[in-house]
């Protein structure tokens, strides 16, 4: 099968990269990075997280962020929104896209949200309806949808099985998500043709972590069977909290080199993004988790 000729990129990095950063990020900076982004060209940036600050202390200024950013028409800003007084939070702070997310993993659902998979859906029908009724994007995310750090393998029938929950609460996209960084090619292939014979391929995306260095080979793999949806992180913000000091969300430029250098459109500026990721890391004091990024940046200091 031809690959996409054309890519959407969503930006994940100022929400799922920063969350997890221990130092409380200032809302100044936040905004300049959200900014570059918007600059660079993306049409999708995950923006805010509209869930109690006890639990996610990085995301308390969400609103403050939201109300401060520079918004381009036609970009949607969207936000992490857990339950009703998150989709409000959401809603005032002008959120164009509302998320929601599940497990495939039985085990992670439970350890991590205390629920089962079935009770973590029905959470969300109140959110997704009223999504819908406000005319928001509704984005769905299936975390361990190629692994669990309790359970290990999960079928592809798990998978499948919350797409079509996901499906049937009226998501315009569904996120099939690698959270810990386990997947190899044949498995994302197998895994995302599942999925497909549920939801249009069109409107699923991959979301890989590069714990064991096989995102961008997953990436080109899902590229295969037709996804051209794919999350990314700049400069490769985001640690993956179940192997320890393991990289997280693949890196955006790294992502971008790789798609250009097959001819694939994204319409994005690969250079304003590797600025953009120079300018987070060296407020955070240490070097982009990128290699394309650092390369490119080192090429043009020299």
């Amino acid at each position: 099968m031809a690959l996409p000729d054309q890519v959407k990129v969503v930006e994940v990095g100022p929400r799922d990269g920063l969350q997890n950063e221990k130092e409380t990020i200032p809302v100044a900076v936040k905004v300049e990075l959200i900014d570059r982004l918007t600059a660079s060209g993306f049409v999708n940036i995950e923006t805010a997280s509209f869930v109690s600050s006890k639990w996610v202390p990085q995301m308390a200024t969400s609103a403050e962020v939201m109300a401060a950013i520079r918004r381009r028409p036609g970009v949607v800003y969207s936000a992490l929104t857990p339950n009703m007084k998150g989709l409000d939070g959401a809603l005032a702070a002008g959120a164009g896209e509302v998320v929601i997310f599940g497990s495939a993993s039985e085990a992670f659902s439970q350890k991590n949200i205390n629920c089962s998979i079935e009770e973590s859906i029905e959470r969300f029908r109140d959110v997704a309806a009223a999504a819908r009724a406000h005319g928001l994007r509704l984005r769905g995310s299936i975390s361990c949808a190629f692994g669990c750090p309790y359970q290990g393998v999960v079928p592809a029938d798990s998978v499948a099985d919350v797409v079509r929950r996901m499906r049937d609460l009226g998501c315009d996209e569904i996120d099939i998500a690698d959270t810990i960084g386990v997947g190899t090619p044949l498995q994302v292939q197998q895994v995302m043709a599942r999925a497909a014979a549920e939801f249009p391929v069109g409107r699923l995306s991959g979301h890989f972590h590069d714990t064991y260095g096989q995102a961008l080979a997953n990436i080109y793999a899902s590229l295969e069977v037709g996804i051209a949806i794919f999350h990314a992180s700049v400069a490769g913000l985001g640690g993956c909290p179940y192997a320890k000091g393991a990289t997280g969300n693949v890196a955006t430029e790294d992502v971008l080199y790789m798609l250009h250098g097959l001819g694939v459109r994204t319409g994005v500026d690969l250079d304003a993004v590797v600025d953009a990721g120079q300018f987070i890391m060296r407020h955070l004091g240490r070097k982009a988790a990128s290699r394309a990024g650092n390369a490119l940046a080192s090429r043009r200091a020299g």
